[in-house]
């Protein structure tokens, strides 16, 4: 130890950064030179989720003693993950001022408790010049001041917060002119205040997830991401409401799960530049839409008719490598059969001259399934490999196998997996 402790503030501070907050923290009883020593920490990680209330009561009261005395000119980043009822709101507020005037870069609140009380955070938040990274969870209320100014920030995570009005996101978003990464996730919860549109328009993002779960009740959405490069979009909205997306032209990934959106002409059109497309939707979009640069597809296949969409999305996918169908399980309706479809007149052009990979998942092994396995085998002339994954109850692999392996394949070097 003695020898440890002869290295310079710098190094040991590092090392006390390899370390959990609290263990680093427990450093100040080996002697009179670690005593204060992580006090200098720049990087901060305080977390209550299942420990006792007594425990709880000890963090809060050593949190209210140690940080207005932390001696770090710049807080990196303070996490907070907070699960009791003993931290009040006036902690949190109290410690989000200190960070604030230690110039912090990046503050993440994760705060949840029963029955909720709000916290409502500090409006200098709103105006500090150098925050990089604001991540806020939980029973959090996001009421935005009048005057904003976040000149830094590149990173918002919102995840299932209050909102003060339908006017508060737009207001933040808008003072945040340099910001790359956005994530909303709205809360389950019919008496949520997020009533009205929801509207992202942000010049500067280049990654857009949005969760919107069944229990939300608004108008719609408006998203204008000109140079958006990721997008993700869930909206299990359940009444009837629009999606309004302008064009997005440097997008290179979208993951779409709308089972509930009615009309996806404006949401398609928007994302035609992908290279990378996950979709589950029930809604048959119009002719006329090419994506030319796509070259993975993930289809789910629970709608009925997913078939039908399957080869719609095979036409309109000119250089598509990569096809995998799935099933998503979390927070969804039902897997249904695949109806009964017909054979397609023409073949899709990447069937021929580009599909490399099909991977089918949640396979069952039903004549309609394995008509269209059988179809892609027959006519994909440069299929290297076919994969299939399913479960013992659903199908034994070895009839599967036997079905599957006596059908004519185009690709002399295909090979077929079984998983």
């Amino acid at each position: 130890m003695d020898r440890i402790s002869g290295l310079s503030d710098e190094l040991l501070l590092k090392i006390l950064l390899l370390v959990p907050t609290k263990r680093a923290v427990s450093t100040s009883i080996l002697s009179k030179r670690w005593e204060y020593l992580w006090m200098s920490l720049p990087k901060l990680n305080y977390c209550h989720i299942h420990g006792s209330d007594p425990d709880c009561e000890r963090l809060r009261r050593f949190l209210d003693r140690n940080l207005p005395l932390h001696r770090a000119p710049v807080i990196e980043s303070l996490r907070l993950e907070l699960y009791n009822s003993c931290f009040k709101p006036e902690n949190i507020n109290m410690w989000v001022l200190t960070a604030l005037s230690h110039c912090v870069r990046e503050l993440e609140i994760l705060y949840e408790y029963y029955p909720p009380k709000l916290v409502i955070l500090p409006s200098n938040l709103f105006t500090c010049k150098l925050l990089v990274i604001l991540k806020l969870y939980g029973e959090i209320l996001l009421d935005v001041p009048r005057v904003v100014s976040l000149p830094s920030l590149k990173t918002l995570k919102l995840q299932r917060m209050r909102y003060f009005n339908g006017e508060t996101l737009r207001r933040l978003l808008s003072n945040c002119p340099v910001l790359e990464d956005l994530e909303v996730e709205l809360r389950d919860y019919h008496e949520d205040d997020t009533r009205g549109k929801l509207t992202v328009a942000v010049p500067s993002l280049q990654s857009l997830s949005l969760c919107m779960p069944y229990g939300q009740d608004i108008d719609g959405y408006v998203i204008e991401t000109p140079n958006l490069k990721y997008f993700k979009l869930r909206d299990h909205f359940r009444n009837d409401h629009y999606g309004l997306i302008e064009n997005m032209p440097f997008l290179i990934e979208a993951y779409v799960d709308v089972v509930k959106l009615d009309d996806i002409k404006s949401l398609i059109g928007s994302i035609t530049s992908v290279k990378r497309l996950s979709i589950c939707s029930k809604v048959m979009c119009d002719e006329g839409f090419v994506f030319n640069q796509l070259e993975h597809l993930d289809v789910c296949i629970c709608a009925a008719y997913f078939s039908n969409q399957l080869f719609w999305l095979l036409k309109a996918s000119p250089n598509l490598q990569g096809l995998h169908l799935f099933f998503i399980e979390d927070d969804h309706e039902p897997y249904h059969p695949v109806e009964d479809w017909n054979q397609p007149s023409t073949v899709p052009e990447c069937v021929l001259s580009s599909l490399q990979s099909l991977n089918w998942s949640f396979y069952t092994g039903k004549p309609q399934e394995k008509d269209i396995v059988v179809y892609i085998l027959e006519h994909a002339l440069h299929l290297k490999t076919a994969t299939i994954t399913t479960t013992e109850s659903d199908v034994p692999k070895f009839e599967m196998l036997k079905e599957l392996a006596l059908s004519a394949r185009a690709s002399t070097t295909c090979k077929l997996m079984f998983e």
